[in-house]
């Protein structure tokens, strides 16, 4: 798809096509299927990591520290973030079946800085509500960036800004850091 078409594309159009292209990726690899953790993150970094504004998406769940932090902490804290969430959402593909993605209508009038798609995945069982906050983004590689999921009714950034700040209130972005650096190897062993 040419980066013009891109800038045009509705937000919910992005979506549905993000989300049908990482299933369907998901259902043709065994693989991704049986639950392969480095190719479930090879995945994700390919497919829905270009769309995500990674940076807003850090500091908002960092609150107000983030702008007290060097930029070589913010680096280390969007690094360990990444990898946390990307081995959560993992977790997520790596259930795949037989899901399907079912974009809701738009709700009208809302800003582009701040967009709310609701989808519901659906397959065995009780459909699982997704929604993703999005934001236009102008210039060169326009288009639609996600910065917040809500995952059966919770918010991402709020449920980590709590326990960011307990982090951070304890001993500041470098204990931040260090638990999210200890929590992903724990993570890793686990895999």
């Amino acid at each position: 798809m040419g980066v013009a078409h891109a800038a045009e594309e509705s937000a919910d159009a992005f979506i549905k096509r993000m989300s049908t292209e990482t299933l369907d990726t998901i259902k043709a690899d065994k693989a991704l299927r049986n639950g392969d953790v480095s190719k479930i993150i090879q995945l994700v970094d390919s497919k829905v990591m270009p769309n995500v504004n990674f940076k807003r998406m850090t500091a908002l769940a960092t609150g107000p520290a983030w702008r007290k932090a060097t930029p070589e902490q913010q680096k280390r804290l969007q690094d360990e973030f990444k990898l946390l969430l990307v081995r959560t959402y993992s977790g997520a593909l790596s259930q795949v079946s037989d899901q399907s993605v079912v974009v809701k209508p738009l709700r009208p009038g809302q800003d582009d800085k701040n967009l709310v798609v609701n989808t519901e995945v659906r397959g065995k069982g009780d459909p699982i509500q997704l929604d993703y906050r999005l934001e236009k983004t102008p210039g060169e590689g326009a288009g639609w960036m996600i910065f917040d999921l809500n995952v059966l009714g919770v918010w991402l950034i709020e449920n980590y800004r709590s326990q960011f700040t307990k982090e951070i209130n304890a001993g500041g972005i470098d204990a931040l850091i260090n638990s999210l650096a200890e929590r992903n190897k724990a993570n890793a062993q686990k895999s």
